[in-house]
Parts: structure tokens; C-alpha cells; sequence
């Protein structure tokens, strides 16, 4: 090999070896940022596809905060509330001022770190703008998972009784 040949070899497997340097940075910072959404039942039980969010892991938890569940520390913004969809209950804290919207009974986005089983420390809290809206990650969810409840004539005869 001359070494004009040499010469364009070594320029054109540094490029190649610079654009895939590049490449794998750019993955790898893009999966260190991604949060993943979970409702209330899936991060307890797991996905459909049998995936759990591990200790430790940002996510994105979706659902409606339970009515009685807000309690507030009176030395500082620390609050915590049980979110829920259709299944079991999450608990959720928080430091920070939440938004205006916020309140019992109302659908929010919470966005933070999975500190056990069923607890998640958020850094930003998202409360829905109007009655009618939904947010479309959680509309879906609660489609998916919402299950009707069916009476059997027992259980409503024993009710009523």
C-alpha cells in the first residue's frame, strides 16, 4: 500500500470511528433523560409485558390524587398524597409549591424517582388545566385497565338488605 493509500485509510476510519463515538454518546445521554409512564396499577403490578420500574428509576406516574390522602408538613412545603386509577394506591411526595390546579379527586402527572414498591419522590407535579380534560397517557391507561365491576344477584340482594 503507497502512502497516499495509508493516508486516506487512517482519515476515513477516524471518521467512522468519530460518527460512531458520537452516536453512541448521543444513545446514551437520550436513555439517561427518558421517563417512562406508569399508572398506579402498572407500577405496582408491572406492564402487560411483565416490566416493573426498578428502586431508584425516573418515571412518570399518572392518575387521580384519592380525596382525604393530601396531608401537608406545617414547617415546610413537604406534601404527600395517594394517587390511584382503577387498581391500587401510590403514594407520592413532593417538595415544592404545588400548582394552582391541584386538588382531591383530580387527575395529575407526577414526574420523579420510584423510592420503593409503591412510593414515588416527585420533582415536578402536573395537575390538568379544565374538568374535561385528560391527560391522553392516562385516558389510555384507565381504557386499558378499567375493568366493569359484576354484581351477582347476591351481592346486590345482600346490599340492599
Amino acid at each position: 500500500m503507497n502512502p497516499r493509500r495509508k493516508k486516506r485509510l487512517g482519515i476515513v476510519l477516524s471518521l467512522i470511528i468519530g460518527v460512531g463515538v458520537t452516536v453512541g454518546l448521543i444513545l446514551y445521554a437520550l436513555s439517561q433523560n427518558m421517563d417512562l409512564f406508569y399508572t398506579p396499577t402498572e407500577l405496582v403490578d408491572g406492564k402487560p409485558d411483565g416490566t416493573k420500574p426498578e428502586v431508584g428509576q425516573r418515571l412518570r406516574i399518572g392518575g387521580m390524587v384519592v380525596a382525604g390522602s393530601v396531608k401537608r408538613d406545617p414547617n415546610s412545603l413537604l406534601v404527600s398524597f395517594q394517587l390511584r386509577d382503577v387498581g391500587p394506591t401510590v403514594i407520592v411526595t413532593y417538595n415544592g409549591i404545588l400548582p394552582d390546579l391541584f386538588r382531591e379527586g383530580q387527575g395529575i402527572v407526577a414526574q420523579g424517582v420510584l423510592k420503593n414498591d409503591n412510593t414515588v419522590e416527585a420533582f415536578e407535579v402536573l395537575a390538568k388545566h379544565d374538568e374535561e380534560y385528560m391527560p391522553p397517557e392516562i385516558a389510555e391507561a384507565m381504557k386499558k385497565n378499567h375493568q366493569p365491576l359484576k354484581y351477582t344477584t347476591q351481592q346486590t340482594q345482600g346490599s340492599v338488605q
